[in-house]
């Protein structure tokens, strides 16, 4: 029991009819202060005993009675007994016990008063479980809340009711209600009397049903509570540990009267649906056999939206970046993004001839950007919504990113510019991991886009799955809960409900920064698509659907007998909008051409010409100065803060990296430093991300570096590198892959003038974020007209390691280039490199030097375009002491090397040659290695292809006919089933004409990306060294 710091006469219960006194007229949102209160129903004249310095004695008397009754005398214990009752001070007060022994008469009376009084602690207890009973309605009232504007399921998959709360009566018949009211009153759960439902009682000040009144009678207290929490808005807060955010919830949801609003408003919001609603039945009329993914049964989604960005804007954002499935995907654009609906009806056009490169996607992925007046707030207001594919969820995370940039680059550092909305399906919200992968994304620092709001559209059902057997959660949206977001369940039939429960969600968002989400529990009308049958797996629900009244209807029957609007008005409205359908549509019969770029989501201003073309067709050279190479150098050994400890062994890497500069030379580390911060001068963004990318999964980059005295004390020497250069951000993500990738991508997508990179801890866990790679990053451009630049760095190599640390699965990415393998292109074109890279839907590679890693980094920013880069990196070759290059590779003039010829004595004398061995990567060292031990530096030449795709066919070209007398082999450290032959093998071939068969030097082929045994590992290299070098070993298979 809490100890009371209150006086008698506020503890004392009060009657119904008795005259409430209220203490404080304005209830504060933060937890007040208990003041004692001397509050006596006598005069305090009347009670000389009660002025001057004894009414401090009476008062500390008190508090020593409230903690412990037995430590004042007993006649103080009755008098305040007695006020406690209610008796006025002068005839509360009873004289102290006689002496003597013939005062047994006077004790026995005193006895019965004392028992006469009421139990304090019984009140103290009628008090506490008032409270008690506030807090159950405050956390398990949306569990019975009408929510199902069916009205045949519970939203939480449970029909049973809290047996800690008293359910309204118009969820269960009275005679239930009774009989629940009984069982927590009378000797029940609570201990109270059914009596008791007259008695008033005050309010705790965590509650803010009272309004202006401090106390009320318990069964208005009951009524209240049903209001706010038992009725078509459910709401779920009590699990967040911040008492001042749950205050403000509570607030916003239980002060009396609170969710008004006025005609105009309900006006605006009847416009809205009637859109909504005909937006959607002028497409089933022309469009009767089309998919469409309507939005019919939850229509009151798009005014839903519109207030959301209405309350933001007032708020003062002004960008909107938006993420949602197909289902009202057109609604959304042509009433909320306010795409022209001639553009939107056109797509419905099968003669429509596609205009832009690419393959193009259908009408209900396709994105969009569009700059527009608010006519709420009057405000600009720019509205996107990134194009996705059809796997549910996975533009999640593509949206925060672009969010986070769009935040970076305008200098909004705590998002009240900027925001996102992510709009879900009820199934997919529950069953994708990628939202939890997002959600988790919600607070980090470097990932967090200061609160997104959240939008479900709970249509209660899969495709044809039940949710019953679609989630062992009680709600698809539980899984916000792990991010302390709050959760709005809204009944999607009650328009005005979902308005202000947008509207909290918009301000909660203004106010805390921290993600909010709204579930618009909903039905879906038709089946998963316009052509699909429900009543094949859902019969009952749909039957109820074929009755259930549209959304509209409902509501303008509500606004004509309120006299809001009357029936000639809503006509009106309604034929005003039909006929601007209709004015869309004739004018859609003159589109003969279908633009993508139209429904670009991402425009980069300035970087194309005006016709989405590249200014030229070159790439200057990649190459540095030495001073600036020396300089960046001399950065990266250093510590640029002053007082600034750091670990020994880092000491010894920076001594390393010094020694290295002096002698112009650059490992692996050095160069990537040396091409970020060449970068960062000109003015370019770098963010690289993932995990472990600070030191770098081995222990090679050190790019920030900690204190070792001072905790959370860092530098980042990239960041001193020059006075007016650009940031760099480089940040350990989350162990995750799929969200963390998607993240990057869609910061890539921004802006052009950034070079974005996505590093993997080891190459083949790129394979959890596959999502992303397949449906985003390889057809990207072809799908939705959208370049971007993002960089993969997968460290990749086979070095014992067993089978899931080697293989960063190169075929994979090989296998979807979109190249001919049997088409020689014109080498004879002018830029044939540059119209390569340009025609390619990425770029592959795989260096062997330090200099050609820093040169293709380079080349990525200065190409007029953007194309994604793959690149695997290596893992031994980082601290390999052949593994370096010279300042001389990366002087002005120089660029990256697509393949890097042999040069020592076999391309001397190229005659002498009997052998020419294609590879890539590390085994070219192992290569090297081997031929000099067996002398065979005359006879073999090695020739490394750095860039896989698009294909060197020119340069390589010129190496086969440099060795004429040279049988062809590709040589790989990986499997045969596996690496790159596949795909240099038919592309090698093509480049001779077919002329000479292209051998094989490699593993054999395997189910695992490599053995998990060392000395198998070791038997499987010297094998493939021994085909490589054995010049007979090919001749019985001519």
């Amino acid at each position: 029991m809490f100890h009371l710091r209150t006086c008698a006469a506020k503890l004392r219960p009060l009657t119904a009819s008795q005259t409430v006194k209220t203490f404080s007229q304005n209830r504060p949102a933060a937890a007040r202060t208990f003041q004692q209160i001397r509050c006596y129903s006598a005069p305090v004249a009347a009670e000389p005993f009660l002025s001057g310095t004894s009414s401090n004695y009476v008062e500390e008397m008190y508090c020593a009675w409230l903690e412990n009754p037995k430590s004042v005398h007993k006649s103080w214990d009755i008098f305040f007994r007695n006020t406690n009752a209610g008796a006025p001070p002068g005839t509360a007060y009873q004289s102290p016990l006689p002496l003597s022994r013939g005062s047994l008469a006077a004790v026995a009376h005193a006895q019965s008063l004392v028992e006469a009084q009421p139990n304090v602690d019984k009140l103290v207890e009628d008090h506490l479980a008032v409270q008690s009973l506030i807090r159950a309605y405050q956390i398990r009232g949306h569990h019975v809340a009408q929510l199902d504007p069916l009205g045949i399921l519970d939203a939480d998959l449970d029909s049973s009711v809290p047996a800690d709360i008293i359910s309204s009566t118009d969820k269960l018949d009275l005679a239930v209600f009774k009989e629940r009211l009984r069982m927590l009153t009378v000797g029940g759960f609570y201990g109270l009397d059914e009596s008791d439902l007259d008695k008033v009682f005050h309010l705790p000040t965590t509650t803010f049903i009272g309004g202006q009144e401090s106390a009320l009678p318990l069964r208005e207290i009951i009524r209240r509570l049903e209001m706010a929490y038992c009725q078509h808005i459910g709401v779920e807060f009590m699990f967040i540990n911040d008492l001042e955010q749950c205050q403000w919830i509570r607030q916003k949801f239980e002060t009396p009267g609170i969710m008004q609003f006025t005609n105009e408003e309900k006006r605006t919001l009847l416009a809205r649906l009637v859109r909504s609603t005909r937006f959607e039945e002028f497409l089933q009329r022309k469009w009767s056999s089309e998919k469409r993914f309507g939005l019919e049964g939850c229509e009151v989604l798009i005014p839903a939206l519109k207030t959301i960005i209405d309350k933001s804007s007032e708020n003062g954002v002004d960008y909107v970046i938006m993420g949602m499935p197909h289902r009202g995907r057109l609604n959304v654009l042509a009433n909320v993004i306010r795409k022209e609906l001639e553009q939107i009806f056109c797509q419905f056009d099968s003669k429509l001839e596609a205009a832009d490169e690419g393959s193009g996607d259908v009408k209900y992925h396709l994105g969009m950007y569009h700059r527009r007046i608010n006519r709420v707030t009057d405000r600009n207001i720019t509205l996107s919504l990134v194009a996705n594919p059809s796997h549910l969820e996975a533009a999640d995370p593509v949206v925060m990113g672009k969010t986070k940039a769009e935040q970076f680059y305008c200098g909004d550092t705590e998002g009240k510019k900027v925001m996102s909305i992510l709009l879900h399906g009820d199934a997919a919200f529950a069953g994708q991991g990628i939202v939890y992968e997002t959600f988790h994304l919600s607070d980090l620092p470097s990932y967090t886009t200061h609160g997104t709001v959240h939008v479900v559209v709970n249509n209660q059902i899969g495709f044809t799955t039940d949710p019953r057997m679609a989630r062992s959660s009680p709600y698809p949206t539980d899984v916000a809960r792990v991010v302390n977001a709050p959760i709005f369940h809204v009944n999607s039939d009650d328009p005005e409900a979902v308005m202000y429960v947008c509207k909290v969600a918009a301000e909660w968002r203004s106010t805390f920064h921290k993600d909010v989400v709204v579930d618009l529990v909903c039905y879906r009308r038709n089946g998963h698509n316009e052509m699909d049958e429900p009543m094949f797996t859902q019969p009952l629900m749909y039957k109820q659907i074929r009755k259930q009244k549209p959304v509209l209807q409902k509501y303008a029957e509500l606004l004509v007998s309120q006299g809001v609007v009357n029936q000639p008005e809503y006509e009106e409205e309604i034929s005003k909008y039909d006929k601007i359908c209709e004015e869309a549509f004739a004018r859609s019969k003159d589109e003969k051409i279908l633009h993508i770029k139209h429904w670009l989501d991402s425009p980069w201003p300035g970087f194309f010409t005006l016709d989405g073309q590249p200014r030229s067709m070159s790439c200057p050279s990649t190459g540095l100065t030495e001073d600036i190479l020396t300089h960046i150098g001399n950065v990266a050994s250093s510590v640029p803060v002053e007082n600034f400890t750091i670990h020994g062994g880092l000491s010894r890497i920076l001594k390393t990296r010094g020694e290295m500069v002096k002698n112009r030379t650059v490992d692996w580390a050095l160069a990537e430093y040396m091409a970020f911060g060449s970068l960062l001068k000109e003015g370019i963004h770098i963010r690289l991300s993932g995990q472990d990318v600070e030191r770098g999964t081995f222990s090679h980059r050190h790019h920030v570096l900690h204190d070792q005295n001072v905790d959370k004390r860092t530098c980042i020497p990239m960041n001193h590198l020059w006075p007016n250069q650009a940031p760099y951000t480089v940040c350990n993500s989350s162990l995750s892959e799929y969200g963390v990738l998607g993240f990057e991508l869609g910061f890539a997508m921004a802006s052009p003038n950034a070079l974005v990179l996505w590093e993997a801890q080891f190459g083949d866990f790129h394979n959890t974020a596959q999502c992303i790679i397949d449906q985003f990053i390889c057809p990207g451009q072809a799908k939705w007209v959208r370049q971007n630049g993002i960089v993969l760095l997968l460290p990749h190599g086979m070095e014992g390691m067993g089978p899931e640390h080697s293989s960063a699965r190169p075929e994979r990415f090989l296998q979807m280039c979109n190249d001919d393998p049997d088409v020689l292109p014109d080498l004879k074109e002018a830029n044939f490199n540059i119209n390569q890279l340009y025609d390619c839907n990425w770029v592959v590679v795989n260096c062997s030097t330090p200099g050609n890693f820093f040169h293709v980094l380079r080349r990525q920013i200065l190409l007029p375009f953007r194309k994604p880069l793959i690149i695997f990196t290596p893992k031994s070759l980082l601290r390999h002491p052949e593994a370096r290059s010279s300042f001389d590779e990366m002087l002005p003039g120089t660029h990256f090397q697509r393949v890097i010829p042999e040069d020592g004595p076999a391309a001397q004398n190229p005659e002498n040659v009997k052998r020419l061995l294609f590879c890539t990567g590390k085994v070219y060292y192992d290569l090297t290695r081997e031929r000099k031990a067996r002398d065979m530096v005359g006879q073999v030449a090695i020739t490394r292809i750095e860039q896989l795709s698009p294909f060197p066919f020119d340069l390589l070209l010129k190496e086969v006919q440099k060795y004429p007398s040279a049988e062809l082999a590709w040589c790989q450290e990986e499997h045969k089933n596996q690496g790159y032959y596949d795909y240099v093998k038919p592309r090698l071939r093509t480049t001779i004409s077919r002329a000479k068969p292209v051998w094989y030097a490699g593993r054999d082929p395997a189910a695992a990306p490599a053995t998990g045994n060392k000395k198998t590992h070791l038997t499987e290299l010297q094998r493939l060294l021994d085909t490589a070098f054995d010049l007979d070993v090919f001749k019985n298979f001519s």
